[in-house]
């Protein structure tokens, strides 16, 4: 049976979902689900639910089954799992896949049983648990089954995780339930607060990206966004600045960096040493935000750099994880 059905690897992100094969990246969707509230039934997922987000009526409600990392809705989330693996291994499933699914660190076991009996009702035929920052190093081919230490920092969409790991398990680690969504808040806020406009998470998310920065730039880029006056109630367009976003996103950045700091603490001093050598490696949607290498380097006194793939290493590392498997198992979570 092995020899004829798949191998998997799934990255469930409150964002992104991505599966991998030894093909490489198959799949990467949003993990967003449009459902008509009055049928409680399933209208789009994914992309196509995405685009719907702020723009659907009453009867319609866009969702995210996934909150800070872990399931907030079982049904749901093994609804978009099921969608998303009939998409990879087509609709008569003979020979169903093994999955090696990727967790925030620290779950409990209710959170992680819920992931794994959501990816064994979605259509697999054996599920494993790896936490993301294991799975995130494995993808980056740090050589994390030696003694030396190696420090990974996650910056995802929903959760924020920080590790350090040796001898194929985490020798210490911290997750902090807030991530790149929560600087997308963040922009909204300021926004409302210092102009009294109103604007969506998609609109502060492209502001995020286009020319936010995590530290002051040399180069001071702007952008015009429509928002709604929040007296008045009519559109308004609002220019921001990259300097005025840095303002904004300095505050929970600074909760990004404690955690870091938290978990470099309770580190032995032989592996502190090992990763002031190597550097801190940023992988997530929030590893993007430009300077933010700076802005931790500065933040923590350790080198800080961006890895080749921050998006996908984690579920490319979680496909990997089969073959170390003998290695691992004895440090994944259990279920």
């Amino acid at each position: 049976m092995p020899l004829f059905s798949k191998d998997l690897g799934i990255d469930l992100g409150t964002n992104q979902t991505r599966i991998a094969s030894s093909a490489g990246v198959l799949v990467d969707e949003p993990t967003i689900v449009a459902i008509a509230v009055n049928e409680q039934k399933i209208v789009a997922l994914g992309k196509e639910a995405q685009n719907m987000y702020g723009r659907v009526p009453e009867n319609i409600e866009v969702t995210r089954p996934l909150q800070n990392g872990v399931v907030a809705d079982y049904e749901i989330t093994e609804a978009l799992l099921a969608y998303l693996l009939r998409r990879v291994s087509g609709p008569l499933r003979i020979f169903r896949p093994r999955v090696m699914i990727s967790v925030p660190y620290g779950v409990t076991s209710v959170e992680s049983r819920a992931v794994h009996e959501a990816v064994l009702q979605a259509g697999s035929r054996d599920a494993y648990l790896i936490q993301q920052p294991l799975a995130a190093a494995i993808g980056m081919d740090l050589p994390i089954g030696s003694p030396s230490g190696n420090m990974v920092l996650c910056l995802g969409g929903g959760a924020t995780q920080a590790a350090v790991i040796a001898m194929y398990g985490i020798v210490s680690a911290e997750t902090l339930r807030a991530g790149g969504m929560h600087l997308d808040e963040a922009i909204v806020a300021y926004v409302r607060k210092k102009y009294g406009i109103i604007i969506g998470s998609p609109t502060a998310e492209q502001l995020k990206f286009k020319i936010g920065a995590a530290v002051p730039q040399d180069k001071e880029e702007s952008m015009e966004v429509q928002g709604q006056d929040q007296v008045s109630g009519l559109p308004r367009p609002v220019t921001l600045t990259t300097g005025e976003i840095v303002e904004a996103l300095q505050e929970p950045l600074k909760a990004f960096i404690e955690i870091g700091r938290r978990v470099l603490e309770r580190t032995p001093p032989e592996l502190v040493s090992d990763i002031i050598d190597r550097g801190v490696a940023l992988c997530g949607g929030g590893a993007l935000l430009r300077g933010i290498d700076k802005f931790f380097t500065k933040a923590l006194g350790i080198p800080a750099y961006l890895v080749d793939d921050p998006l996908t290493c984690t579920v490319e590392g979680a496909m990997k994880a089969f073959s170390l498997y003998p290695f691992l198992k004895r440090n994944l979570p259990p279920v």
